[in-house]
């Protein structure tokens, strides 16, 4: 089986990749420090596919360890790199840290492959790289615009990095996969999201407010210029997104690109509004939700949403999980959180 490192494969969206890379035939072997996720993941895994992968306890900074992990792995050449530090809001708070996480992992690595003349990863990017876009929906062609985060930003410095990379190693295949805004669960309920302390994105927030771990639901701005106020985001169901990881690694081991480096949009092409997606998982969970609209926040664009044509045709993929399926396997993961305390 072919071996996949894969970097922050405990988290949120690695753990579910993970799964799909597994009943997809690969081998992957997993490096995380735990900063954001739990050692219990490998046992929802291994619940899920029958394997538990090899894991490696370390944070990818740690240029010592990495080069020992190298030197006794010379048989790893494909990387899928989700480890990073990616809460925009402590990005505003703590731009030092997300500067150094998030650039330093990327650049080690990239030195570490370096040594290979045939190397390849795959990058966990952010629709956060087009900022508050001109026009909607976003395609992969429409332009940068001034970050509005320190995280949105690393984001679109670690796409040049691989971007010059490339263009300097003709060897190296890199393709960046544009993330829009993952939620939900995988159906099994054995993985999911984990959040240390209070969540800081809306979708584990609403499941916590719904389990009364947290008393209310702040809604971050109601005078938007959008249909109800509040802001648009495109959410995709952590599953379909985990399996756009499989097609891209596909892509990048069977020479199929048409660029050593690309990047692809990978969302469900649907906007909804944050009180759109608050009464919709009510309506599904058959619940209330204690809410309140407060003022903007710092780091947040109005409306975004993507185009995902270009993915659909190049890496034969499209979202097939709905809004219904995200916010029932949120509540359900949550149900099964708390039940185990």
């Amino acid at each position: 089986m072919q071996k996949i490192l894969v970097t922050g494969g405990m988290g949120y969206i690695g753990s579910h990749t993970v799964v799909e890379l597994i009943q997809a035939g690969f081998d992957p072997i997993i490096i995380d420090d735990l900063s954001n996720s739990s050692v219990e993941v490998l046992d929802g895994i291994e619940k899920i596919t029958g394997t538990r992968p090899q894991f490696f306890n370390f944070n990818l900074c740690n240029d010592v360890l990495l080069g020992n992990f190298f030197q006794n792995n010379t048989d790893v050449r494909t990387v899928v790199h989700f480890a990073a530090s990616k809460a925009v809001g402590e990005s505003i708070k703590r731009p030092l840290l997300y500067y150094k996480n998030n650039l330093l992992s990327l650049l080690l690595l990239l030195e570490q492959l370096a040594a290979y003349e045939d190397s390849k990863i795959l990058f966990s990017s952010s629709c956060t790289v087009y900022g508050q876009p001109d026009q909607l929906p976003v395609t992969e062609q429409s332009a940068f615009k001034q970050a509005e985060s320190p995280y949105g930003s690393t984001k679109q410095i670690c796409e040049g990095i691989l971007r010059d990379a490339c263009k300097a190693n003709p060897m190296l295949k890199a393709i960046s996969l544009r993330y829009f805004n993952p939620v939900g669960a995988h159906e099994s309920i054995q993985i999911g999201e984990l959040p240390q302390g209070t969540p800081n994105n809306l979708v584990p927030l609403m499941a916590q407010v719904a389990a009364g771990i947290q008393p209310e639901l702040k809604v971050f701005g109601s005078d938007y210029n959008t249909r109800d106020g509040s802001a648009i985001r495109d959410y995709i169901h952590v599953v379909d997104l985990a399996q756009a990881h499989v097609k891209a690694v596909h892509r990048l081991l069977g020479n199929k690109q048409r660029n050593n480096y690309e990047f692809f949009n990978i969302g469900t092409g649907n906007g909804i509004s944050v009180l759109e997606l608050i009464h919709e998982f009510e309506r599904v969970n058959k619940l209330k939700l204690n809410y309140k609209i407060v003022e903007r926040r710092p780091g947040d664009v109005e409306s975004i949403y993507a185009d995902t044509s270009f993915a659909k045709k190049e890496l034969g993929w499209q979202a097939k999980l709905g809004v219904e399926d995200m916010v029932r396997s949120t509540w359900k993961w949550q149900q099964s959180l708390s039940s185990k305390k």
